[in-house]
């Protein structure tokens, strides 16, 4: 192209932009916690324009979700103005059929046609006039301070120098460049002071009582941290936050856990009340202990009789050595199917009378508890969310192997044998819950 007209090929205008009202749409689903991209396409745009709109907000919306009040003219009564005045429609007329003032589409009629060339259509003329409509909606870029004292003073305590008592600066651990990403998982991290928003906003009013301009919320800190069009401070701080996250997470999608494995019928409320009391044999409290290089030995402890027993749970073909894949089999041993086998061989070492119940915690180690209800017989409970002392004997009793699995060790490196050998010392330990018997004693 060049070579015949002497300049480039000119570049496409690409697809016109979305409307304000379909962004607005967009946010409405990101706030019943779909993600982005499911979001773009239950509102009909296309999954990068969802994922755009998340990324250029830092997860927050920064106009409000409710419909627009109508002082100003949406895009469609701008174009049926056209079409109506394209007609030969009066003003008046138009106004009828809209419904608004007459003086309101005599101000539109002017401001919508600009002194243009000749031939210009009255589509052009349109959309000139509707880009208004984003233009007024346009966010407003903040500062994240009204001095620039209050700016140096938040940016001081989130991303200032760690200090020794003599108040020489610590360097801390070398990191990588920051990517725009979340915090890299299980790497050093930049040592900072780190003050959390609220905090910041809460002791500037101790350390400045008196000067007004000295004010500013946590949510305007957060909004200037993750909002590109209010980035009064550096993106690169929220590395500084505790959770180092890149982009905001929305409420409702935090409060989506996953646990869809946890029914209404394997809740703890709806366990049988004998559990409680310990007055009968046979209901287990189960979870695992973890160490290094994902690995993992399951823990089994008898309520009534503190009987415990340690599952040995092997590396499966294949770790190491082919690469990890997302949603693939968990090759560390304890996946679901995994531990389901596991667990049925070790408790189809025990009579049925002490297969009873068995409560675990929300991991998803244990999704296959269905399955396990049929081949052992043993029913499966899950405690509340953050409520270890529903599990009080099993976390104890964890605490107590710890002394021989220390954390920050490798647990693959134990034999079954080994693993049996620990529970029978463990087992022969006199208990003062039981009187100071053992709990080979105390079964019989």
């Amino acid at each position: 192209m060049k070579e015949l007209t002497g300049r480039a090929a000119m570049k496409s205008p690409g697809a016109p932009s979305l409307r304000r009202d379909v962004e607005r749409l967009f946010w409405r689903e990101i706030r019943k916690g779909m993600t982005s991209e499911e979001s773009a396409v239950a509102v009909g745009a296309s999954p990068a324009a969802g994922s755009r709109w998340f990324r250029e907000r830092g997860g927050m919306p920064t106009f409000m979700l409710a419909a627009a009040t109508g002082r100003y003219l949406s895009f469609e009564e701008r174009e049926e103005i056209a079409l109506l005045k394209a007609r030969g429609a009066g003003v008046r007329e138009i106004a009828r059929r809209l419904g608004r003032d007459p003086s309101t589409i005599s101000r539109e009629l002017r401001a919508a046609t600009p002194r243009l060339e000749a031939g210009s259509s009255t589509i052009v003329r349109l959309l000139r006039s509707g880009k208004q409509t984003c233009w007024r909606c346009a966010p407003k870029r903040r500062s994240s301070s009204r001095t620039s004292g209050c700016g140096e003073y938040v940016q001081e305590r989130l991303s200032g120098e760690v200090r020794r008592p003599d108040q020489t600066p610590v360097s801390g651990p070398a990191t990588a460049p920051w990517k725009g990403r979340n915090k890299p998982r299980r790497q050093d991290r930049r040592w900072a002071t780190a003050w959390s928003p609220e905090q910041i906003s809460n002791r500037l009013l101790i350390d400045f009582p008196e000067d007004v301009s000295m004010r500013i919320s946590h949510e305007a800190i957060y909004q200037a941290l993750y909002v590109q069009s209010r980035g009064a401070l550096h993106r690169e701080l929220v590395a500084c936050l505790r959770t180092g996250r890149a982009l905001r997470v929305p409420r409702s999608r935090a409060r989506q856990r996953a646990s869809g494995h946890v029914t209404e019928e394997t809740m703890i409320s709806e366990r049988p009340a004998e559990v409680d009391d310990r007055a009968v044999a046979g209901h287990w409290e189960g979870d695992l202990i973890i160490g290094t290089g994902r690995s993992a030995i399951g823990t089994l402890v008898e309520r009534t009789t503190r009987f415990t027993m340690l599952i040995h749970l092997p590396r499966m073909d294949g770790y190491g050595i082919e690469p990890r894949i997302k949603n693939g089999p968990a090759l560390a041993g304890y996946g679901a199917h995994a531990m389901r086998d596991a667990i049925t061989a070790q408790m189809a070492t025990m009579p049925e009378q002490l297969r009873r119940s068995l409560t675990w915690d929300r991991g998803k180690e244990l999704a296959q508890h269905a399955q396990l209800k049929i081949d052992t017989g043993i029913a499966v409970y899950f405690a509340d969310p953050h409520s270890p002392w529903q599990r009080g004997t099993n976390e104890n009793t964890n605490g107590l192997l710890r002394q021989y699995f220390p954390k920050g060790t490798d647990l693959s490196r134990w034999s079954a044998e080994d693993l049996r050998a620990v529970a029978a010392t463990l087992n022969s330990r006199p208990r003062k819950t039981l009187q100071m018997e053992d709990t080979h004693r105390s079964t019989q």
